[in-house]
């Protein structure tokens, strides 16, 4: 007990920055958009979280605001949060959020602090996230995630999960990989955000059909609380 709450507390103290190293943050969006198929994964990820004025909607890894700021132009009544460790992209997103013209409440925290608040939400939503984060993070992240919903609210999570084609498991490893390292980012291409899902709400996922990219294939998941269904995004 003792070992995996000292890894959990080291997986919480540091965090993979965008694009892998922080220097190439100033180039993120331009590289998701170019290489990601970004406007596919998105318009699902948005399809199917489906923001309503008046709903709390947290984006947990929310970056440089991207989707954050794409709910809030949805749903203007909405009340959207960004979580993210790094002070680096929050402030590219509230930078971003302004030019935009819509007011966003920025936190600095990880994953595992989304429910820390005490604040419930209607839908936790993250994205191209927990494949940088270690195997304890993404359990704790992922749970806290769940925590943080109000009884029959949504989780929404878009990344790179289970590679299932020799040609994405090939893209993924000569591009995230090659940039973000192996120990975190296996797991993922090996189903581990499915296994925790399954893991934690008890109800399987079913693979179907998900987003092919220069990179690797991008799966938009939802679910329910402890005990919801959790399904994949159909989307090509």
């Amino acid at each position: 007990m003792m070992a995996q709450t000292k890894g959990l507390a080291l997986a919480e103290k540091t965090f993979t920055p965008a694009l892998g190293r922080s220097g190439l943050t100033g180039a993120y969006d331009l590289a998701i958009r170019l290489l990601t198929r970004e406007r596919a994964w998105r318009t699902a990820l948005l399809e199917q979280v489906a923001p309503r004025d008046g709903e709390a909607i947290i984006d947990v890894g929310c970056g440089t605001g991207s989707f954050a700021i794409l709910m809030k132009q949805w749903a203007p009544g909405s009340r959207i949060v960004g979580l993210d460790p790094d002070p680096d992209v929050l402030a590219r997103a509230e930078a971003k959020a302004k030019r935009e013209g819509v007011v966003i409440e920025w936190r600095q925290g990880y994953a595992s602090d989304a429910a820390a608040s005490g604040k419930r939400f209607d839908k936790t939503v993250s994205s191209l996230v927990f494949h940088q984060i270690p195997m304890p993070g993404k359990r704790s992240g992922i749970a806290a995630m769940l925590a943080a919903l109000k009884p029959g609210g949504q989780l929404n999570i878009a990344d790179y999960a289970l590679q299932e084609s020799l040609v994405m498991r090939s893209l993924f490893r000569l591009t995230v990989q090659c940039l973000g390292g192996v120990a975190d980012t296996q797991p993922n291409a090996d189903g581990a955000i499915e296994a925790i899902l399954t893991e934690i709400s008890g109800s399987s996922v079913i693979p179907q059909r998900v987003v092919p990219t220069l990179t690797g294939a991008i799966s938009p998941v939802h679910g329910g609380g402890s005990k919801g269904l959790i399904t994949r995004t159909n989307c090509r």
